[in-house]
C-alpha cells in the first residue's frame, strides 16, 4: 500500500448520511448507510441527530479496499461547522435551553444549533471511538487527530465537487443547488484548466430546495424525503397557481433569486392531511410550483452561461434530482451538454469531498477518473448467495443461461425481483438492486405500485439499451442514471405503455455492456422475444423501506410482496 493516498469522505450532518473512499484519485467505494441500517435516508434530518456518524458505509467501504481507517490518509466530513461558529476555537462552551423545543426559531437559527455544531465538531472524537461494537475492528488504532488528517469541507463546495471531479468534462460550468448548506442555499462556479472557481452564490432564506420542501410538506408528504412525489404529482396538474409562485419566489438577475414567505392555508386553503385523498387543486398546487421552478432555474442557467462562456454543464444537489427540471435545463438552456451527479442528494457529498480533499493533497492537475457508472457498493458471490438461500430453506436453482431465462419469464408478465453485481450509489435503482417488469402491458404500472405499496400516480420508469435509446425516445441520448425525462416517440407509445407517464415522458435509464453486462444481456434477450429492448426498472424496496443491499434484504422482500420470482446472483427463485 505504500504510495497509495486513502481520503475517506463522511456525509452527515443532515439525511442521506453515507461514505466514500478514494485511493488516488479514484472512487474505490460509496455507500449509503441506510442500505445497511434499513432506516430511510440513515436518520431523519434533526438537529439531535448530528452526532450519528455512517459507521456501517465506512466499514463497508474500508473493507472493498481490505484496509483498516488507521490506514486512511485524510478523512474529508462535507459540512465546515467553523463558517458558522467563526473564530471561537478556543470556547469550549455551548448554551443550550433545557427545552430546546418549547423555544422558537428564527432568521433560520434553532435553539438546537449549539448541540448541531457541537456534534459535528466532536466528529473526529466520535469517529475514532464511537463505532457500533460488531464491526469495531475496523476502527482500532486510531485517536481523533490521526493518525489521519481531518479536513471539515463546505457543504456546497462538497457538492460541487461531486459534480466537476465525476463529470466526464475538462471544462464545465457547475450549478449546485439544495435545501441548506452552512449558509449557501445555491453556487455558481466555473470549472477550468482543473481549477475551480465559484462565481456566486445565493445564501438563506433564499432557498428553493426549502421552498419545495415546504410544498411537500404542505401537500402531505414527508419533507426532506418525498420531494420526488409533489414532481410526479404535478404531471396530473395544471399551473393555474403559477402567478402566486411567482410573488413568493423571484428571479431578480444576475443569478440571484428571492423566496417570500407564504401562509400556505391563506393562499391554497388546508393542508392535505397524509392519507387523504389527492384532489385536482392538489395536483395544481404541485403543477405550479414545478412550473416556476423550471422556469426560474432556466434564467439561471442563462446567467450561468453568459458568465462562463463554457458549452458544458455540470449539477449536483438535491434539487438537480428534479428530472423534469434536468430535461428543461437541457432542452431550452444554452449548455451543449449537462451532466448531473446520480447522487445529487447529501449522499453525493461524500464522494465530492473526498474527490476535493484527494485533489487538494495530489494536485488538481492529476485527473484519472470519471463517473460512467454508480455502482460502487457491496457485491456477493455465488457462494455467500447459496449458503444463505439454503439457510433460509427456499427452493431454487442455478440458471444455466440466466439473460434467457429471466427473460422467458419477463415475456410471461412475471415480475422479477433483480439482484446482481455491486449495489448502486445514489437514490436510484439502475439494474443491481431493482425490480424488473415487461413494459408491453399496460396495466403493468399500476400492478408494480400495487406490489410496492406507492401511490397511484407514481410512473415506473424504463430501461433501454443505450444504442436502441432513439429510436423510442425522442432525442434519445446517453442517460446511465435516470435524472432527464425523454419523450416518448408516437410510434411506439402503444408497444410500451406502461412506462409513457401520463405527461408523455419516461425517466429513462441507457445501459451499455461495459457498465453492466448481466443487466444488458438480459435486455437483449427480452428484445429478441419481443421486439423491444425496453424494460420497466424500477427500485427493489417497498414503501418507508431502502433499496434492499445483502441477500437477506433481497429474500425478505421476495418473500413479503408478491413478486414472482428473484434472479439473485446465478439463482433463480419462483414462488409456486
Amino acid at each position: 500500500m505504500e504510495g497509495n493516498v486513502y481520503t475517506l469522505g463522511i456525509n452527515a450532518a443532515y439525511h442521506d448520511c453515507s461514505a466514500t473512499l478514494v485511493r488516488d484519485g479514484e472512487v474505490l467505494a460509496a455507500a449509503e448507510e441506510e442500505r445497511f441500517t434499513r432506516i430511510k435516508h440513515g436518520k431523519r434530518p434533526v438537529p439531535f441527530s448530528t452526532w450519528q456518524l455512517p459507521f456501517h458505509a465506512i466499514d463497508y467501504c474500508l473493507k472493498e479496499a481490505g484496509i483498516q481507517l488507521s490506514d486512511v490518509d485524510h478523512v474529508a466530513y462535507s459540512y465546515n461547522p467553523w463558517l458558522l461558529l467563526g473564530e471561537r476555537k478556543g470556547d469550549e462552551t455551548i448554551t443550550l435551553p433545557l427545552e430546546p423545543s418549547a423555544h422558537k426559531t428564527s432568521d433560520w437559527m434553532s435553539p438546537w444549533d449549539p448541540l448541531f455544531l457541537s456534534s459535528i465538531v466532536n466528529a473526529p472524537r466520535q469517529l475514532a471511538s464511537g463505532a457500533p461494537h460488531h464491526i469495531r475492528k475496523r476502527f482500532q488504532g486510531v485517536q481523533h487527530d490521526g493518525p489521519f488528517k481531518w479536513h471539515f469541507v463546505e457543504h456546497h463546495l462538497a457538492h460541487e465537487a461531486s459534480a466537476f471531479l465525476a463529470a466526464p468534462f475538462e471544462e464545465c460550468a457547475v450549478l449546485t443547488m439544495d435545501g441548506r448548506g452552512e449558509n449557501a442555499t445555491t453556487s455558481y462556479g466555473h470549472y477550468q484548466d482543473r481549477r475551480y472557481r465559484r462565481l456566486k452564490q445565493v445564501n438563506l432564506p433564499h432557498s428553493l430546495g426549502l421552498l419545495y420542501e415546504m410544498v411537500t410538506d404542505y401537500l402531505g408528504f414527508l419533507h426532506s424525503s418525498d420531494e420526488y412525489k409533489v414532481m410526479a404529482l404535478a404531471s396530473y396538474g395544471k399551473p393555474v397557481f403559477a402567478a402566486q409562485f411567482h410573488e413568493i419566489l423571484q428571479y431578480r438577475g444576475d443569478g440571484d433569486y428571492e423566496v417570500r414567505p407564504a401562509k400556505w392555508a391563506e393562499l391554497f386553503g388546508p393542508s392535505r392531511e397524509r392519507g387523504s385523498e389527492f384532489t385536482q387543486h392538489h395536483m395544481n398546487i404541485a403543477s405550479s410550483l414545478q412550473i416556476v421552478l423550471e422556469e426560474t432555474v432556466l434564467k439561471m442557467v442563462h446567467w450561468l452561461h453568459e458568465q462562463t462562456g463554457a458549452e458544458n454543464l455540470a449539477m449536483a444537489g438535491g434539487v438537480a434530482l428534479n428530472c423534469v427540471m434536468n430535461a428543461r435545463v437541457r432542452d431550452r438552456g444554452p449548455f451543449k451538454k449537462v451532466w448531473v451527479q446520480p447522487a445529487s442528494g447529501d449522499s453525493g457529498t461524500s464522494l465530492g469531498a473526498a474527490m476535493w480533499i484527494d485533489g487538494q493533497q495530489r494536485g488538481m492537475s492529476k485527473r484519472s477518473w470519471q463517473m460512467n457508472h454508480a455502482f460502487l457498493g457491496p457485491a456477493y458471490g455465488d457462494d455467500e448467495i447459496e449458503e444463505f438461500l439454503k439457510q433460509a430453506k427456499l427452493s431454487y436453482r442455478r440458471a444455466d443461461d440466466l439473460s434467457a431465462e429471466v427473460a422467458e419469464l419477463l415475456m410471461q408478465n412475471k415480475v422479477i425481483g433483480w439482484f446482481q453485481g455491486r449495489m448502486e450509489f445514489g437514490p436510484r435503482a439502475l439494474g443491481a438492486r431493482s425490480i424488473l417488469a415487461s413494459p408491453l402491458d399496460p396495466s403493468m404500472q399500476q400492478r408494480l405500485n400495487t406490489i410496492k405499496d406507492r401511490e397511484d400516480f407514481r410512473p415506473v420508469a424504463p430501461v433501454v439499451l443505450e444504442e436502441e435509446a432513439a429510436n423510442w425516445f425522442v432525442d434519445g441520448n446517453i442517460s446511465p442514471f435516470m435524472v432527464f425525462v425523454y419523450d416518448v416517440r408516437k410510434d411506439c407509445e402503444d408497444k410500451i405503455p406502461a412506462v409513457r407517464h401520463v405527461d408523455g415522458t419516461a425517466r429513462i435509464q441507457t445501459i451499455n455492456r461495459s457498465q453492466n453486462a448481466a443487466y444488458y444481456d438480459l435486455l437483449k434477450a427480452f428484445a429478441e422475444r419481443s421486439g423491444v429492448p425496453v424494460l420497466i426498472n424500477t427500485s427493489f424496496n417497498t414503501r418507508g423501506e431502502p433499496v434492499v443491499c445483502n441477500p437477506r434484504d433481497a429474500v425478505e422482500s421476495f418473500c413479503t410482496t408478491p413478486l414472482d420470482a428473484l434472479a439473485i446472483g446465478s439463482f433463480i427463485v419462483q414462488k409456486p
